[in-house]
């Protein structure tokens, strides 16, 4: 697909674009020297003697020929996209990267040009923070921009080829929207991705003992390189430690690093880490903003999408928590070659899960086995895009959100009495194949279904019996799950691979019966 490059002059979009096309050995369009080379003219000329509205219409023109090409580099104007049109048409037909720089910077890079027409005036400075003011709204509108102030050309342009071949999912919800970055190496491109999500320059990277020594200083280094400033601060791993007690101690290390209400926190590591940070900047000097960067395949799925954050008590998983979306998701496939197998099937539970709630043809594509790691990135974003759907229609989760919660009561019940031994996706899997169970004891489900749930988690390495643990400690466990309405829990119950139904009145007798019938006592 093309690859365009937008934003306001001075910003590195010819060459940037023309060392992009260079590297990738693809033809490169200078939108305006090819108007130059077709009115046979300088754009100064053509703008004296025809006026602005002439060559807008050439633009216009010359971008829906381009769109009906491919594999070029493309530079465009820096109003050429300020339409929703043409906009529109080149975010079609591939990437779209908008520059962004100071205006300080700006001024200095363009101190000598003679050949901006819409520069040609008394005060350069009024006139180029006039036409950002009016020009926001359309850059803002496109999700991948890059801060190139403090960057070199070369650093640009790696930024540029490594997003384009990763893939970008927006999430939109009522009051805020923000971008899902997927790609390999993404890790080490961290810091100019997290610089045009977020304001802040001071950068708290919570991770744990664990993922620190394998990602903490490519992170940092990452981020120091985009002129940002990162503290790490360390939580221990493992759920038996997402608790107020861990959240008070990151607090007291965020106070200690002098992070303020202009900083933001950096969530680097699995579920726990993700859940117990983004809670963190939910609540930290009455909030701040938080980018979610997973290391493990679950939290890919789960924790750093959708905004849900909590800790656990001794009551329960997940009792005290708040919603706050992420400013940036980024999620580097590569992360995962450390990853050991049991976390990586845990992970899995929730793709299938996806499939199972929303995507038929994904769920049987898993149903051969593992994808294979140059697939990664694809099944991912195959994955996350059904529960973005979810979301970005119930971000509360006061109605149809709930149906991302599938396994979850069982599952949330396994994890709590096995004192947390049990991987979140394993007990997750052993719920769907209980609910799919209970659909069919209530006449909702063929009896078929269930088993064909259990063969393709089983065909992952995921448990699909339930342990030999007490069917009525189970059924006591489930009574303090945050889903339930007064006495009744919800239950998210498959019909058939693709379609759930929330159902709030299975009887504890049959819900019983199916863990015994599963292997619980």
């Amino acid at each position: 697909m093309n690859i365009v490059l937008t934003g306001f002059m001075g910003t590195g979009k010819t060459s940037v674009g023309r060392e992009v096309a260079r590297r990738l050995g693809r033809p490169f369009v200078d939108m305006d020297a090819e108007i130059e080379t077709r009115t046979g003219m300088p754009i100064s000329r053509l703008f004296a003697e025809q006026g602005e509205a002439a060559f807008r219409d050439l633009e216009a023109q010359l971008c829906r020929k381009l769109c009906q090409q491919q594999g070029l580099v493309i530079a465009t104007g820096g109003g050429t996209l300020v339409g929703d049109r043409n906009r529109r048409a080149m975010m079609a037909n591939g990437p779209v990267f908008c520059l962004t720089c100071s205006t300080d910077e700006i001024l200095r890079r363009l101190a000598l040009a003679q050949d901006r027409p819409l520069l040609e005036v008394e005060d350069r400075r009024r006139e180029v923070e006039r036409l950002l003011a009016l020009r926001q709204g359309a850059y803002a509108a496109i999700p991948r921009r890059i801060d190139t102030t403090l960057l070199s050309i070369e650093e640009v342009v790696g930024q540029v080829i490594g997003e384009a071949i990763s893939i970008l999912l927006p999430v939109r919800l009522p009051d805020e929207q923000y971008s899902i970055h997927i790609g390999p190496g993404l890790l080490a491109r961290l810091g100019p991705l997290v610089r045009s999500a977020v304001t802040s320059v001071r950068i708290a990277v919570v991770t744990n003992e664990t993922v620190a020594p394998l990602y903490a200083e490519t992170a940092a280094e990452s981020l120091r390189r985009a002129g940002l400033s990162p503290l790490i601060c360390e939580i221990p791993d493992g759920e038996q430690h997402k608790t107020l007690d861990t959240l008070a101690s990151l607090y007291a290390q965020l106070v200690q690093g002098d992070l303020d209400r202009s900083g933001a926190i950096l969530a680097l590591g699995g579920g726990v880490v993700c859940d117990v940070a983004g809670f963190a900047a939910a609540t930290y000097m009455r909030g701040v903003p938080v980018v979610q960067v997973p290391t493990t395949l679950l939290a890919m799925m789960d924790a750093s999408v959708g905004g849900k954050t909590a800790v656990d008590l001794a009551e329960g998983k997940n009792l005290v928590g708040a919603f706050k979306q992420p400013a940036l998701v980024v999620i580097d496939p590569d992360v995962l070659d450390t990853l050991p197998k049991p976390e990586f099937a845990a992970g899995m539970a929730e793709l299938i899960k996806h499939g199972v709630l929303a995507d038929p043809d994904l769920f049987e594509e898993l149903g051969h086995g593992p994808p294979e790691r140059r697939a990664w990135s694809r099944f991912i974003a195959r994955s996350l895009q059904v529960k973005i759907d979810v979301v970005e229609q119930d971000p509360l989760e006061r109605g149809l959100r709930a149906v991302l919660n599938l396994g979850h009561t069982i599952g949330h019940a396994l994890e709590q009495t096995s004192g947390f031994r049990m991987r979140h996706g394993e007990a997750v899997s052993v719920g769907m194949v209980a609910a799919a169970q209970i659909a069919a004891a209530l006449g909702m489900a063929k009896p078929t279904l269930s088993g064909r749930i259990a063969a393709v988690l089983a065909a992952h390495g995921l448990p699909v019996t339930c342990p030999p643990v007490d069917a009525q400690s189970l059924w006591a466990a489930m009574g303090h799950d945050k889903k339930r309405q007064g006495a009744a829990l919800r239950w998210v119950l498959p019909r058939d691979i693709g379609r759930v139904e929330i159902r709030a009145d299975v009887p504890a007798e049959v819900v019983l019966g199916v863990l015994r019938n599963m292997g619980a006592k």
